[in-house]
C-alpha cells in the first residue's frame, strides 16, 4: 500500500466534504492558535507549534493534510482522526481498518485519508513525535509500514520516560527507510505545522476522542463494528457518494 501514501491534501470530493463539515460545526475564527514548543532528544519538536494564517476552512485544510491511501477516483473518502498512544486507535488499525482496505479500498472504491489528532496529556505525551515520525516515513513512501510499526510497538515506546527518539530511529530501519535521512527529519521540527493543523482540524470538525471516523460528512460512532462501518460505506457508495 506504501505506493498509495501521499502528503498532498485531500482533493475534490474529499475538500466538499470537509467544508460541509466544518460549516456544520460553525467554529471557525481567529486566524492563529498558540501552543507550547517543546523538543526532544537531538532536537525533535514533541508538542504542537504556534500556527498562523488558519482563518478560514480552505487555508486550514492546506496546512493539514492527510496521509491517503486508495485512488483518488474513489466515490467515497473515509477519513480517520487518529492518534498513535491511543489503545483504541490500535484496535481500529488493527482489526478495522485492514478489512476497509482489502474490501474498498484496494477495490477502488473508498479513499482512506489518516490526519494525526495527537491526544496530549500526560498518558499520550509521545504522540506528536510519533505523528510527526510517521510523517518522515512518508517522504520515502513508507508512511502505512511505519504506521502499522508504531502501533505494533505501542506499549514498548509510548509509556516510556522522555521522548522515544532512540527507538523511532530503529523502527525507521524495521520499516526499511534510510535510517540516516529518517533521523534528519525526526530530530528536527520537520513536520510539526503538518500535524498541529492536522490537530487543530479535527478540533474544528468536532473531533474530541481517538479514533473518530468520519465516512461522507458523518462520523461513525460505533467504529470498533466492521459490520457497521461496512454499513455506513454501502450507504455512502449507494448514495453516489454525494456526501463526500
Amino acid at each position: 500500500m506504501s505506493k498509495q501514501a501521499k502528503r498532498a491534501a485531500p482533493q475534490g470530493s474529499s475538500n466538499r466534504m470537509l467544508y460541509i463539515v466544518l460549516a456544520l460545526v460553525a467554529v471557525l475564527g481567529g486566524g492563529w492558535i498558540v501552543y507550547s514548543v517543546a523538543t526532544g532528544g537531538g532536537g525533535a519538536v514533541v508538542a504542537p507549534i504556534e500556527l498562523t494564517g488558519i482563518e478560514d476552512a480552505q487555508a486550514l485544510m492546506a496546512r493539514a493534510p492527510g496521509v491517503t491511501a486508495g485512488s483518488a477516483e474513489a466515490k467515497v473518502q473515509i477519513l480517520v482522526f487518529s492518534d498513535f498512544t491511543c489503545p483504541a486507535c490500535r484496535g481500529f488499525s488493527g482489526l478495522v481498518e485492514p478489512q476497509i482496505k482489502a474490501e474498498y479500498v484496494e477495490t477502488g472504491k473508498v479513499r482512506l485519508v489518516y490526519h494525526d489528532f495527537p491526544l496530549g496529556g500526560p498518558s499520550h505525551e509521545h504522540g506528536f513525535l510519533a505523528a510527526r515520525a510517521a510523517r518522515c516515513a512518508g517522504e520515502q513512501d513508507r508512511f502505512w509500514e511505519y504506521h502499522d510499526l508504531l502501533f505494533a510497538r505501542q506499549t514498548d515506546w509510548s509509556a516510556a520516560r522522555g521522548a522515544p527518539v532512540s527507538l523511532m530511529n530503529e523502527y525507521a530501519e524495521l520499516a526499511g527507510l534510510d535510517r540516516g535521512r529518517f533521523r534528519s527529519c525526526l530530530e528536527s521540527d520537520r513536520f510539526a505545522d503538518v500535524v498541529t493543523a492536522n490537530k487543530v482540524l479535527g478540533e474544528r470538525l468536532g473531533v474530541r476522542a481517538t479514533p473518530t471516523v468520519f465516512i461522507g460528512s458523518r462520523s461513525v460512532d460505533d467504529w470498533r463494528d466492521y459490520s457497521a462501518v461496512k454499513e455506513a460505506i454501502e450507504r455512502e457508495l449507494a448514495a453516489g457518494g454525494a456526501s463526500s
